[in-house]
């Protein structure tokens, strides 16, 4: 522990030294430049860039808006959302800019306006000249340079901008003076020199005595200066401009040239603009009108003017040689020091594995005692468990025998029950009886294939099973178990093809045991493809033509990802319809293949189908001699699967009931996925039921709100929905919680059958079951309905109130519901079932047999009655006259009523009223 302190010192004493300051907090300038086209803001940038380079926390992100108001608004607004320190605006025009400068000052971000203003002043500060004064100097200068007068072409920058429209604002105050001096026209140069080099010809032509030419910057001057370069009158103008920047493309260069007459000092301000941000960023006192100084250029003060210039742009690119060498410096700095604490953390590391080494030479002394007395242990245990083992073996073996015996039990009842069954078919019996043995003869024919399929698993556990190959055609061989598929193919509509280029080809292989695979494939095939679909077994030689691949391919539901990765596995059942599976079949096939020494692989994709493969090795040399057996015999293929082993029709033609047949009372809707269980029940109930029968659970779901049968007879494992969903969802409806539901299962555990209950069924019986009792479960619930029936029809009464109920009580709710709608509309004689459905918000027909059902008599007679009881109350307990009483009751006439009451009563109105009066004592 000591040790380990001591090295924690040392780490945290390297640390601390080595640890940097903490470097200022970095600062985000977003500038939104309206262009970076002209040369006056390129100076404006490199000052800038130049002043930022002395604060190394500032970074400057500039974007440029290319003279678009559109793109400058963009900029902005990306700024804002990036969080920016501190924004610059240098607007392209002043009212678009106006509405996202003044956002983005709302929001809490500085905001510096940069050479032209905004329309309003919700800004931080603003740094420039004033246009408007040096417009105002320009227009001064010029008059006294005209002597007081003289014609003047102005060219004008944005029109939209403020440098332009105060600028021209100024020069017109600056000439007011001068009545003599005149502008006679104006071009739109939009700051740039070729647009004004394409303009002015145009005005020039149209004033050819103009003096002068005034632009609004430099090279929109010489933009004009050069498109009358050559004329005559060009040496007799002057031309003037703004800006004043010094180095080769500047203005004070076309002054020194004689191009221009004069321009007028217009400074950029870029290290004004950086200080004055960073005295806002650290709340130092600021100006928010920064007015930059300005002054006219000559030929009287130009060369100082340049020199000094020439001079200045020297010391910035010296400045900036120094800040590049200063950069080198720094960095070769990091590098050394990063490498100084590169050799520090090695020698650190070096102390601490030396003394880590040490103490683990320690630990490993005290490892070595520990692992002696765990080996010791580990032993004595190794020992236990091999007897625990044995004793394992022993148990399994006794499991494994007891499986092989009961399996071998199972076949002799199967085979006594398929013996009289084959008798019987062969004999004269009744057509229903021969339906009967013919469905005990395939599911017989079913459960032997099962308890075979267990068998083989068993051996092939146990490792004794052998394969007996022998060489047979292939070809031949696969057309035979195909022409097994035909009829149930034909049935089905299914498209059913053997595809194959080979006519003959001898392969070496077990008959038996391919027969299964192939029977499996296809069973399968077929099973997963609807009716119409298309299945196909093909037949080829390998690319390599050293094996023959078969293969089974069906446009049926196909298989996930993960399904089609599991489909061999043992006991594994891909199918989550519902539908149960052992998941023996594909397992079983695979060790066949493997016998084989072969191959077998899926390809499957959902919604568009499957495709397995097989592949046997051509000749022998794979398999040994004890493999291989010299007399095949005769081979029989197995019973198709159209007659044994899918749910088929088995009846051939469908199952009729007799022409003459008359409409039962009662109807029960038969919700089973089974084709034959499915036609078994029906063939059993119909005989005293009308019978509506649905494939699975969401068709069933729409039959029993469709139809309102009387009882609902459902499996629980169904496709879609499942019985125990479907009946909560028809026990929690209004329209459907009457309707008793027996659930048919073949799981017996007590929590499904807890379960089963919960869901509001009132019947659950698990397979297999007694049709007979079935039949009596059936009658009795039907019974019990007529019995809640009659409580329900001599309870009612007109005058209950609907109230709040569970819905284990919704058929008394729908009840109140009924009579809360009769009795509040019993006076409209238009009431009827497709009002009172109206009003309860179902159909007329759910209605009609909801309250059918509940109370044995149709909606108009319940209402019929509803008026007759209020009418016989009114008659007790009050002094109205029959016709007032008529009418109040919704009846039409009092002729009507007075019938309809005699019917009801066997007596009339007036006598019942007579009776009453003769009844009361007088007063």
């Amino acid at each position: 522990m000591r040790l380990l302190k001591a090295i924690s010192l040392i780490l945290l004493t390297f640390v601390i030294s080595c640890g940097k300051p903490a470097e200022e907090k970095a600062i985000t300038i977003g500038f939104s430049q309206c262009t970076e086209g002209d040369a006056w803001r390129k100076a404006m940038h490199r000052e800038m860039e130049r002043e930022v380079s002395f604060h190394p926390e500032i970074d400057l992100q500039i974007k440029d808006a290319k003279n678009s108001s559109a793109r400058q608004v963009a900029h902005i607004r990306e700024f804002i959302d990036q969080g920016v320190d501190l924004l610059i605006v240098s607007p392209n025009e002043a009212e678009p800019i106006t509405p996202v400068v003044e956002e983005a000052f709302e929001k809490g971000i500085p905001v510096i306006v940069v050479d032209r203003k905004t329309s309003s002043s919700s800004y931080t500060a603003y740094v420039g000249a004033n246009n408007y004064q040096i417009g105002k100097l320009a227009g001064e200068y010029i008059a006294e340079m005209l002597n007081g007068e003289g014609e003047i072409i102005e060219v004008w920058g944005l029109t939209g901008s403020t440098p332009a429209i105060e600028r021209h604002r100024g020069f017109l105050e600056g000439i007011a003076a001068y009545p003599g001096v005149e502008v006679v026209a104006d071009v739109k140069g939009e700051w740039e020199k070729e647009i004004a080099k394409a303009r002015f010809p145009e005005a020039f032509h149209a004033n050819p005595g103009i003096d002068l030419v005034l632009a609004h910057n430099d090279v929109m001057a010489l933009g004009a200066y050069e498109s009358i370069k050559g004329q005559a009158r060009q040496k007799d103008l002057k031309f003037v401009g703004f800006d004043g920047l010094g180095g080769p493309n500047g203005g004070l260069q076309f002054v020194e040239d004689g191009i221009l007459d004069a321009t007028f000092l217009y400074p950029t301000g870029g290290e004004e603009i950086i200080q004055l941000a960073y005295n806002i960023l650290h709340n130092r006192p600021y100006e928010k009108e920064n007015i930059l100084n300005t002054t006219v250029i000559d030929d009287r003060n130009v060369h100082i003017m340049k020199q000094q210039s020439d001079k200045i742009l020297i010391q910035e690119q010296s400045i900036e040689r120094q800040q590049h060498r200063i950069y080198e410096q720094i960095e070769l700095y990091n590098n050394q020091q990063g490498l100084l604490y590169i050799l520090s953390a090695s020698l650190v590391v070096i102390i601490v594995l030396g003394a880590l080494a040490l103490q683990a030479l320690r630990l490993k002394q005290e490892a070595n005692r520990a692992l002696l007395l765990k080996h010791q242990e580990v032993v004595n245990q190794r020992n236990e468990v091999a007897l625990m083992a044995k004793k394992a073996d022993k148990a399994n073996e006794a499991k494994l025998k007891f499986f092989t015996n009961i399996s071998h039990e199972f076949r002799t009842p199967l085979t006594l029950i398929l013996g009289p069954v084959e008798d019987a078919l062969q004999s004269n019996i009744p057509a229903d009886l021969k339906i009967d043995m013919l469905l005990v003869k395939q599911n017989a024919t079913r459960l032997l294939r099962l308890v075979n399929q267990l068998m083989d698993f068993r051996k092939v556990e146990n490792k004794k099973m052998k394969l007996q190959a022998s060489e047979r055609d292939i070809v031949r061989f696969v057309k035979e178990v195909a022409s097994s598929f035909d009829r149930l193919a034909k049935k089905r509509n299914i498209s059913f093809k053997v595809q194959t280029d080979l006519k003959e080809l001898q392969v070496f292989f077990d008959a038996d045991k391919l027969d299964k695979v192939l029977f499996n494939l296809l069973s399968n095939a077929f099973k997963f493809t609807k009716d119409g679909g298309k299945v196909t077994l093909g037949l080829r030689l390998s690319d390599t033509y050293d094996s023959v691949v078969v293969s089974v391919e069906d446009n049926g539901k196909g298989m996930s990802a993960v399904q089609a990765e599991h489909a061999f596995d043992r006991f594994y059942s891909g199918d989550t319809s519902g539908s149960l599976s052992t998941g023996l079949g594909l397992a079983l096939s695979r060790e066949y293949m493997k016998l084989h020494k072969g191959t077998i692989a899926v390809e499957s994709e959902e919604k568009r189908g499957t495709k397995f493969m097989i592949v046997l090795p051509l000749g022998s040399g794979h398999l040994s001699e004890d493999e291989i057996v010299a007399d095949p015999g005769a081979y029989a293929p197995p019973l198709a699967p159209g007659v044994a082993d899918t749910d088929e029709d088995l009846y051939g033609e469908p199952y009729l009931a007799g022409e003459g047949a008359k409409l039962k009372e009662h109807t029960i809707l038969l919700i089973e996925d089974n084709k034959q269980l499915r036609e078994f029940l029906k063939k059993r109930l119909e005989r005293e039921f009308n019978v509506v029968e649905a494939p699975h659970g969401v068709f069933g779901l729409n039959q029993a709100f469709e139809t309102v049968p009387d009882l609902i007879l459902s499996d629980v494992m169904l496709p879609g929905q499942s019985g125990l969903e479907i009946t909560s969802i028809l026990k929690n409806d209004l329209r459907t919680s009457h309707i008793p539901v027996i659930l048919l299962t073949a799981k017996d555990a007590m929590e499904q059958k807890i379960e089963g209950v919960q869901s509001g069924a009132d019947l659950y019986i698990t397979k297999p079951f007694s049709s007979l009792y079935l039949l009596e479960r059936v009658k009795g619930l039907l019974k019990n309905r007529a019995l809640l029936k009659e409580h329900y029809s001599s309870e009612v009464a007109v005058d209950t109130k609907a109230a709040p109920t569970p819905p284990k009580q919704l058929d008394k709710k729908f009840l109140n519901e009924v009579m809360a709608v009769v009795e509040k509309n019993l006076s409209n004689p238009n009431l009827n079932a497709n009002s009172i459905a109206h009003d309860l918000g179902m159909s007329r027909v759910q209605v009609y047999r909801k309250l059918k059902a509940l109370l044995g008599y149709s909606v108009n007679d319940y209402v019929v009655n509803a008026r007759l009881k209020k009418a016989r109350h009114l008659l007790l307990h009050t002094d109205k006259n029959i016709s007032e009483i008529a009418y109040e009751v919704g009846f039409s006439s009092p002729a009507y009523f007075s019938t309809a009451f005699k019917n009801h009563f066997d007596r009339s109105p007036s006598d019942f009223k007579a009776d009453r009066s003769l009844k009361e004592p007088s007063v």
